[in-house]
């Protein structure tokens, strides 16, 4: 079927009670596989690419291979910018034709975090594109992207003025996740999470869950998380897979031979995750 945008995704998920995973994809081969985990679960799909990965190819590249995989499909797919930087980059990839929208002010402060995420929310609207934004600051690092100084956590009378004042339609909360790998076992603020519920309607998002115990993950679900986004452990996956083949056979040349052992190990971590997110079945 045709990309489809976030809107009915969360309405649905917000209403079933669970979350869609959105799954970073940095080749063919991960599109190709997170696709096939869907369509055996039958579960609803983000792809989703961060702005070092959109410079590594381009976007136009990465949403051709996801158009495609989403039409060869059967279940719903949208096409997410992941911490659109800037509003420029926002545009082009509303322009591009990316489904889903997120832009990252998280590192200005309160009023210049509302304003440009007020612009692109208003770029987005007549096209009926969803915006996601994101207040607090996810820690670690990831790509290019780095958590900030001071208190990172999500302030929810903030949170509650920051939806009204730019009209998003998802946020991003920062609740104690961080991006890339974590040094221990990471711990959730879910005290705080209930409080954001408690002044937010809208969908919440969970940024860094790649290493997060699946309990945590899925008690954030329930407390109002819509989407949980995947992307460490998705090139862990693919990497080990590719690099076992390699151990295994060093001499072989054909890409297609150990790309095909990176993309079972991505199906298989895919499947894992939408079964955390409680997404298998709603397609």
């Amino acid at each position: 079927m045709p990309l489809v945008t976030t809107e009915k995704m969360f309405a649905d998920a917000q209403a079933g009670h669970y979350a869609v995973g959105a799954f970073n994809v940095e080749n063919m081969e991960m599109v190709m596989a997170v696709v096939r985990a869907a369509e055996e679960l039958r579960a609803p799909v983000i792809m989703q690419t961060t702005p070092s990965t959109v410079k590594y190819a381009g976007l136009d590249y990465y949403l051709a291979m996801v158009r495609v995989a989403a039409e060869r499909a059967t279940v719903p797919v949208a096409m997410h910018l992941d911490h659109g930087e800037s509003f420029d980059l926002a545009m082009q990839a509303l322009r591009t034709g990316y489904t889903s929208i997120m832009i990252d002010g998280s590192h200005e402060s309160f009023e210049d975090n509302i304003a440009v995420t007020r612009r692109v929310v208003d770029a987005c609207a007549p096209s009926h594109i969803s915006v996601e934004a994101e207040l607090g600051k996810v820690g670690g690092k990831e790509d290019d992207l780095e958590g900030g100084d001071g208190n990172p956590f999500t302030d929810p009378q903030q949170a509650k003025e920051f939806v009204e004042r730019t009209g998003v339609n998802s946020l991003a909360v920062a609740i104690g996740t961080a991006h890339g790998l974590y040094k221990g076992t990471p711990k959730l603020e879910f005290d705080l999470l209930r409080e954001i519920r408690k002044v937010v309607s809208i969908p919440l998002v969970l940024h860094g869950a790649s290493g997060v115990p699946d309990d945590a993950v899925r008690q954030a679900i329930e407390l109002g998380i819509c989407k949980v986004n995947f992307a460490t452990e998705l090139r862990i996956a693919y990497s080990d897979g590719v690099k076992a083949y390699l151990q295994q056979d060093p001499n072989v040349f054909d890409p297609k031979k150990y790309g095909k052992a990176g993309i079972a190990n991505v199906v298989e971590t895919v499947k894992a995750k939408i079964a955390v997110c409680g997404s298998a079945g709603k397609a």
